[in-house]
């Protein structure tokens, strides 16, 4: 972790974690040694002191402390003469930025604002007033004498070099571009540029894209409104656009055609507020460093937290994987599998039901009330009653059990509103009894029409989803059996209907079965949840501290292979080849099974384990396929993943879709053995480039088999009880 924190620390200025990335920049800071050795000794006291103070190891390992105190060790390093005076204000400093980096994180961070940059500003600020009235330190003269200290540590050789990368031929441009990105480390050369430029190309195409958008937008503008561009030139501040383009083009912004036109339109704003910051800051002889960077990107994504509606086409990072691309490629998959801005609501009774009226309805749901459903049962001559109809009792949904759709609490209960008889309707109570539970400070669901002294929930009380809390009657206005349903925004009865998607429902339609999720079912459909298979169940229970072992034949090679299942820090569940130390992140809600997130070597068989459970249902529905889309990181490798990166934000040209179908069990009312078979597929352009198949056998004791094939690969593993 100690190691881990110091080199993200590096990285973390461009929002990486690449480890070959830190350690090129953890080079470059180095072209000047005494700036080097300064940010590096930042980086250690502050590395030790948050561990010793007892802060979180996660944030220090990831490098989010020791980036800010980097920077402020460069700045003092590159500025100042070193001497043992330097090094104990160096201290100082660090100490200094990691109270302020810690503190903000407690102050924005409860805002989920990161505190980017400004540690380090307030450092530096800090420091560079104060120490203008040390005659003990001295002003650096290493910028004057270059070729002096270039000489005496490398001799002509190295300032022949450092002439060379210098003296390229370049447009005046590129040359500021490439200076501006040496900057941002306090490294005034071209060949520090150059070389970040690479680095940041090697770790991701879209920040490199991004940071040329960034930088050019800027320089464009500044020639358009007759700027002193050299003032660009001479400080190299236009890291500052770098860094927002990066910030707010793909790393906190879900890169998109969108994110990019906003850079586009807040790079000006960031040019502005440089100018007419810098001639403030001049008064004080402090330079702006970063700020205008900090205030545009804290800004803006503060003023995102305040839409009413979210949108796909400019979406924040959810779960920051620290890659644009990675956040893209997730991005696109888990918008389609999960929901993370939305409560799961399930349908509120047991077996199938048809939906007799649903969303603007033909005879209510109209208007602010539109957004709603009646649910009947139906029998197999379609008939909603057996017999004549005249009772209640002839109805097949009546007093049938009402179940919570979702956890919370109930904040409502009418219970005392009698049934109607067949044909009849009350006006006056028009919803009749009714329970309304509070699934969030937004979020409520009302379940009417009710059978009197049938509710088994009391207000206030706390229900999980699936407990029953009462039976289908006819009170209200309901001229026969039904229950009506709705979700809506505030907790009274006959609130305006929400639209609102249910998580997920089986239909069966002309003999086929199809999962649904996050949709809205349709008049007519026959729905029910899922109804889970005990043998799928158990064969997907993958608690923590299980250990599963197969004995694997790969092509003429026979090895054995054991997996672990562990949580994160996080609570997070994966489960672990402990031969390879591969991981393949799942969540499993009881009803789904989804393979979230791999990481690790490919061609293992946690690797192609990852391919073909995917996405599993745990009810068994003959001949069911279900259909998903994998990251094209987790499938496809350079180059051509590299091209897709560059054109990910506009348009995929690759894609790589997951398919499992319910093959075959051996007895539906007492199982021993159910058969899934699996298939990814990857195009490009429309045109199969590769193809898996695989075959899930499952038995009492869980997997029992796990086969894979396709071009050049055929793999069988039994799993040893």
């Amino acid at each position: 972790m100690f190691l881990k924190g110091i080199l993200n620390s590096y990285s973390q200025v461009f929002f990486s974690d690449n480890r070959v990335f830190s350690l090129l920049l953890l080079v470059v800071t180095f072209i000047d040694f005494y700036a080097g050795l300064f940010g590096f000794i930042s980086v250690l006291i502050t590395t030790c002191a948050g561990f010793l103070l007892g802060f979180d190891k996660r944030i220090i390992s990831r490098g989010l402390y020791g980036f800010n105190s980097l920077l402020v060790g460069l700045g003092l390093g590159i500025y100042y003469e070193p001497d043992l005076f330097l090094l104990i204000m160096v201290i100082l400093a660090s100490l200094l930025t990691l109270l302020i980096a810690v503190s903000l994180q407690g102050v924005i961070g409860k805002y989920a604002l990161p505190y980017l940059s400004v540690p380090f500003l307030f450092g530096i600020w800090a420091f560079t007033l104060a120490t203008s009235e040390f005659t003990a330190l001295g002003i650096s003269e290493r910028g004057i004498y270059t070729f002096n200290d270039l000489y005496i540590i490398g001799g002509d050789f190295l300032v022949r070099i450092y002439e060379w990368w210098n003296d390229i031929a370049l447009a005046r441009s590129i040359r500021i571009y490439f200076l501006s990105l040496g900057a941002i480390l306090f490294q005034y050369n071209m060949l520090s540029g150059i070389l970040i430029a690479l680095g940041l190309l090697y770790f991701s195409r879209i920040s490199f894209t991004l940071s040329l958008l960034g930088f050019y937008t800027a320089y464009l503008f500044y020639e358009w409104i007759g700027a002193d561009i050299s003032e660009l030139s001479y400080t190299y501040i236009g890291f500052n656009y770098i860094l927002t383009s990066i910030a707010l083009g793909g790393f906190f912004i879900i890169p998109s055609i969108r994110s990019y036109l906003w850079v586009a339109v807040l790079i000006p704003l960031v040019a502005i507020i440089t100018i007419s910051l810098s001639s403030v800051f001049s008064v004080f002889k402090l330079p702006i460093y970063s700020l205008p960077f900090n205030m545009v990107v804290l800004l803006f994504l503060y003023a995102l937290k305040f839409r009413i509606i979210d949108s796909d086409k400019l979406s924040e990072v959810f779960i920051q994987q620290n890659s644009p691309e990675k956040n893209l490629y997730s991005f696109h998959n888990d918008r389609i599998r999960f929901r993370h801005d939305m409560i799961p609501i399930k349908l509120p009774f047991f077996g199938t039901w048809s939906i007799s009226q649903a969303h603007e309805g033909e005879h209510t749901h109209k208007d602010e009330w539109k957004h709603a459903w009646d649910f009947i049962i139906t029998g197999q001559d379609n008939k909603q009653f057996k017999g004549s109809g005249d009772e209640l009792t002839d109805y097949l949904c009546y007093d049938k059990a009402v179940l919570s759709p979702a956890d919370g609490f109930v904040e409502l209960v009418v219970d005392d509103i009698p049934d109607n008889k067949v044909g009849d309707v009350n006006i006056n109570e028009n919803w009749g009894n009714t329970i309304i539970i509070k699934h969030s400070d937004s979020l409520f669901s009302s379940l009417s029409h009710l059978k009197p002294g049938s509710i088994q929930v009391n207000k206030g009380d706390q229900v999980k989803e699936g407990d029953r809390i009462g039976r289908c009657g006819n009170s209200g206005r309901s001229p026969y059996p039904h229950l009506h349903f709705q979700l809506q925004a505030t907790p009274y009865i006959g609130s305006p209907t929400l639209y609102y998607p249910l998580s997920y429902y089986i239909t069966r339609e002309n003999g086929t079965f199809k999962l649904h999720h996050f949709e809205v079912p349709h008049k007519d459909q026959k729905v029910s949840d899922i109804e889970i298979t005990d043998l799928l169940k158990q064969g997907m229970n993958f608690i923590p501290g299980k250990k599963i072992s197969f004995e694997v034949q790969s092509d003429n090679r026979k090895y054995s292979t054991e997996w672990n299942i562990q949580t994160d820090p996080y609570n997070n569940p994966f489960i672990q080849c402990l031969d390879s130390g591969a991981k393949a992140y799942f969540t499993n809600d009881g009803n789904l099974f989804y393979i979230k997130h791999y990481q690790g070597k490919r061609k293992t068989l946690l690797y192609y384990f990852t391919l073909a459970a995917f996405k599993i249902q745990q009810g068994f529905y003959q001949d069911l396929i279900l259909e998903d889309k994998y990251p094209l990181n987790l499938i496809f490798q350079q180059p051509v993943l590299g091209v897709q990166d560059f054109l990910a934000p506009f348009y995929m040209f690759l894609n790589s879709r997951y398919s499992v179908k319910y093959e075959n069990i051996d007895n539906e009312i007492s199982p021993t053995s159910i058969l899934l078979k699996a298939s990814a597929k990857n195009t490009a352009l429309g045109k199969v480039t590769r193809q898996y198949d695989f075959s899930i056998e499952f038995n009492n004791s869980g997997i029992a088999m796990f086969k894979i094939t396709g071009k050049n690969i055929s793999i069988v593993a039994k799993c040893i009880e």
